[in-house]
């Protein structure tokens, strides 16, 4: 079964295994090959996106369970489809009360049989830890929240076993103190003085075998506590225990209890980024590999998965091994599959390169899942033209932050400060360690190493180095060379001969002089460490803080993507896609349920970017229109010129289709949209409020200006100038998304379709980018094969999508193995054209698209460029022309026949639309 086309589905308790059973028939028509699903293990209770597993063993009970998925399989198997499935390796749900495994961790610490699974620090250089994790689940200051009561102990009679609860979070009690909580002998019951002796012998006694004596000791409990006089008695002696008693008994455990905003300095596990409820998994430990992936291994070789998507790969210990481990256990168990599926597992990572990275070969995947090919198709519908506008522009509002470097920059230095300090110090206590081995080096601080590793990780160019047991790769030498060099110019002159120390340890140069034992080790841990570092300081520095404040044009703001590079030209695209054939099997997305905006927000602030003076012109109008609106709350102007920037740019680019300023139902639920990007955008700016600590004043008087702003009874009716300047950038808009649309279904790599998005996609960042859809709606669109007669609705992008996916479903090996070859077009828009063809000895097909030169999708281009089109032509090369016979297939029209000559007429091509497919017959 060949991957052509993948569409992702995000389940949760809204849209269940049994829902995207009833779609499959839709799914098919539209010409996908793979459901493309979210993570299907069970995840926390209510989990919008799945990404919190808490149980490897299981497919989520409330998504449909293991049965709901076998259903869900035969159903795709019966329209000869398959299924990618998104598993997490990365990291696990803890907190709460539904993970056997964190629970056991806090039960028995260190000795727990899978205590080294989570990557937890048993001895920082805070003392108070050794031998402890850090619980910071708390709401408020530890000493509060005992004082106020709101740790409570708690008997599972059932179970035979206690536990300090604090709301929905469960802390177990050690064993080994059982007996300071449980009543003295003799109590008065038999049954009970019999599982008291066996709590006072656990406490005591040997280690050896102490898990089998205390499930002995609990089911003698369990079972003495069947009598209602015993658990009386029980419950008695519980309630006897003060704050006092609780607090003595909580510092006993192999867990500290803190408020959670100390997890910044203190936290001694790894987490996912800076959030606490996701700790780090180590799958680089056999057992904790098999605990994570018996399941999905089970799915494979019964056929109910054709391949798997690996999220946040850069998380791993150790990528490379893991990929190669994943790959040889999938392949060992192909021979189980069912005859007549794909016995080759397919194998993609979720991988964010910089602009002048590639995926390691030597990984054994299939490539990434397509956030690269978003960035270049993205900037390839810019327009390079205005951007010397649009950065005079954004330079008068914010003058500091005029380079998106400078920006980026000032923000890994903030994350390291406030967001990640303690992972920064947990590095930096191995780097010491390390350096304290040798008399030459043991007198270098570990303040300064933490200064020092703060300055190279600032001004890391890539997410993260991949150094082994092995020693470094050639291309990491290259990061290295830059970050190191850089932050030599950060750090004072004393502090460089330090700087230069600590690259060999953290390349992996040393670990080559280096002899086995605990040296090495501590040398593999600090690389370890380091690299598992550099990945989120990245991504919490770059998108989801940097994004927010460099607002010069915010269609360049996305996942992958360089904001700071406006545009591409034709030639650079080309030379992208080219190398995207090494790849046929990446995935080729342009929207996720990551972007920070639809893609057809996207692709209508890209004509901004051809129409710079009148952007500017507009938001300087604006700003004067809506000063009086203007609060300052705490002596500072809300909102801001950046967050009013920002603002404007997502009122204009998501104003819905068709909708007017005076239908108010309709602008109060836009409105309310914007509302909640509004408050994420401030808080993921980090500049004048926060995740940890939101600054109520300045966000409720941001949300009064966009209030007031929209207002209808204002006399100036700024609500119809965003709605006008919307709809003049909307048709253009739309004929660069169909652009963006065409090149993503033909390029090289497996288009992915994110759920809902064949219609326009004006979404804006999760959530609100994972609301419900409308599949029904979609299935009697495609049913139709109505030719669109309004462009607004959406049909034409549906329809046009399925065109392509079928046409890559009938001809698999044109896509997956042919050839992407520029073809050269001359006369006055030659520059503005995107042109290239792909063939095999057996077919061929020509791709066009004019994404700046049209205005709506359906009526052509302005009456005077109209003479340029005309004059506008396409070289097709004799080895395409030896064939004879071609459909030209265009958004919105009938096929039509043609024959090329040695050239054609863009126009007589693209018949009014912005983009056309012309496939081969014979």
């Amino acid at each position: 079964m060949t991957p052509t086309a993948t569409y992702r589905i995000q389940f949760n308790d809204a849209f269940t295994l049994s829902d995207a059973c009833a779609i499959v028939p839709y799914l098919a028509s539209l010409g996908v090959s793979h459901l493309y699903a979210s993570p299907l293990l069970t995840a926390r209770p209510g989990s919008p996106h799945g990404y919190d597993i808490t149980d490897h063993g299981h497919i989520s009970p409330s998504l449909g369970g293991i049965e709901g998925l076998r259903a869900l399989s035969a159903a795709l198997r019966a329209r000869g489809m398959g299924l990618l499935l998104d598993i997490v390796p990365n990291h696990m749900g803890v907190g709460g009360a539904d993970n056997a495994l964190w629970l056991d961790v806090l039960e028995w610490g260190p000795e727990s049989p899978c205590a080294d699974w989570f990557d937890i620090d048993w001895e920082p250089a805070d003392m108070r830890l050794q031998g402890k994790v850090l619980a910071p689940f708390l709401g408020a200051p530890y000493g509060e929240v005992l004082a106020a009561g709101e740790l409570r102990l708690r008997l599972d009679a059932a179970g035979g076993s206690l536990s300090v609860w604090y709301h929905e979070h469960r802390f177990p009690v050690s064993p080994r103190f059982y007996r300071h909580v449980l009543p003295v002998a003799p109590s008065g019951h038999a049954a009970l003085d019999t599982a008291l002796a066996a709590w006072r012998v656990i406490g005591r006694g040997p280690r050896l075998g102490l898990r089998g004596r205390a499930k002995a000791a609990r089911q003698a409990l369990a079972a003495a506590l069947a009598d209602p006089a015993v658990l009386e008695t029980v419950t008695a002696a519980i309630a006897r225990i003060d704050a006092e008693g609780l607090h003595e008994l909580l510092e006993r455990q192999s867990y500290r209890l803190c408020w959670w905003r100390a997890a910044t300095d203190e936290i001694n596990y790894r987490r996912f980024f800076d959030i606490n409820g996701l700790a780090g998994f180590r799958v680089e430990q056999p057992a904790a590999f098999e605990e994570a992936h018996h399941l999905i291994l089970d799915l494979w070789a019964e056929g109910l998965i054709d391949g798997v998507r690996i999220d946040h790969v850069d998380g791993l210990a150790d990528p490379r091994a893991y990929c190669r481990k994943l790959r040889r256990r999938m392949e060992v168990r192909a021979a189980e599959r069912p005859e007549g599926v794909s016995r080759r597992p397919w194998i993609l990572v979720e991988k964010i390169l910089a602009r002048h990275e590639t995926l390691p070969a030597e990984w054994q995947t299939d490539g990434p899942t397509g956030y690269e090919f978003m960035d270049k198709v993205g900037a390839l519908l810019h327009d390079p033209a205005g951007e010397p506008v649009l950065d005079e522009a954004w330079a008068a509002i914010a003058p500091e932050w005029r380079d998106f470097h400078t920006v980026e920059h000032q923000a890994r230095r903030e994350i390291l400060q406030d967001y990640l300090a303690a992972e920064l110090a947990g590095v930096a206590l191995v780097v010491h360690r390390v350096l304290q081995r040798n008399l030459s080096t043991r007198d270098y601080t570990l303040t300064a190493v933490r200064r020092v590793l703060a300055a190279v990780v600032a001004e890391f160019p890539v997410y993260r180095t991949y150094a082994a047991l092995s020693g470094g790769r050639q291309a990491d030498g290259y990061v290295m060379d830059w970050a190191f060099t850089r932050a030599s110019r950060a750090v004072r002159a004393t502090q460089r001969d330090l700087l230069a120390l600590v690259r060999p340890i953290l390349s992996g140069e040393a670990l080559r002089g280096t002899r086995p034992g605990a040296e090495r080790q501590e040398m593999l841990q600090a690389i370890r460490r380091f690299q598992q570092l550099t990945g989120p300081v990245a991504a919490k520095s770059t998108e989801d803080t940097a994004f927010y404040r460099y607002v010069r044009l915010i269609s360049r703001n996305e996942v992958g993507s360089y904001p700071g590079q406006l545009s591409i030209n034709a030639s650079g695209f080309h030379g992208a896609m080219r190398a995207r054939r090494r790849m046929p099997l990446a995935l080729s997305a342009t929207a996720t349920h990551d972007h920070k905006r639809g893609e057809d927000v996207r692709a209508r602030l890209a004509v901004v970017s051809s129409r710079a003076g009148d952007w500017v012109a507009a938001t300087e109008r604006w700003r004067r229109l809506n000063v009086g609106l203007l609060s300052e709350p705490e002596g500072i102007w809300a909102p801001d010129p950046v967050d009013e920037l920002h603002l404007y740019q997502t009122l204009v680019g998501a104003w819905p289709l068709g909708l007017d300023a005076d239908d108010r139902p309709g602008v109060e639920a836009f409105v309310t949209r914007v509302e909640g990007w509004f408050v994420k955008a401030l808080r993921e700016a980090k500049r004048r409020s926060d995740w940890a600590m939101p600054n109520a004043g300045y966000e409720d008087a941001c949300l009064g200006f966009l209030r007031g702003a929209m207002e209808a009874a204002r006399p100036a009716r700024f609500d119809r100038e965003v709605a006008a300047f919307a709809g003049a950038l909307a048709g253009a808009g739309a004929s660069r998304g169909l652009v963006q649309t065409t090149l993503r279904c033909v390029a090289p790599g497996i288009p992915d379709l994110y759920q809902g998005t064949e219609l326009w996609d004006f979404s804006l960042v999760d959530p609100d980018n994972r609301r419900p859809v409308d599949f029904w709606a979609r299935a009697a669109v495609l049913a139709a094969q109505e030719i669109p007669g309004d462009w607004r609705d959406g049909h034409i992008k549906l329809l046009w999508t399925a065109t392509l996916l079928r046409l890559r479903r009938d001809k698999p090996a044109l896509f997956q193995d042919g050839s992407w070859d520029a073809l050269t077009c001359r006369g006055a828009l030659a520059g503005e054209a995107i042109a290239a063809a792909r063939s095999l000895p057996g077919g061929a097909l020509i791709v066009l698209g004019l994404p700046m030169a049209m205005e709506p999708p359906m009526g052509g281009i302005a009456p005077e460029r109209q003479a340029a089109l005309a004059g506008t032509q396409v070289n097709i090369p004799e080895a395409l022309r030896r064939f004879r016979r071609w459909r030209l297939l265009a958004p919105g029209l009938a096929p039509r026949e043609w024959s090329p000559s040695g050239s054609a007429r863009l126009d007589e091509l693209l018949a009014g639309r912005p983009a056309a497919v012309a496939v081969a017959l014979d």
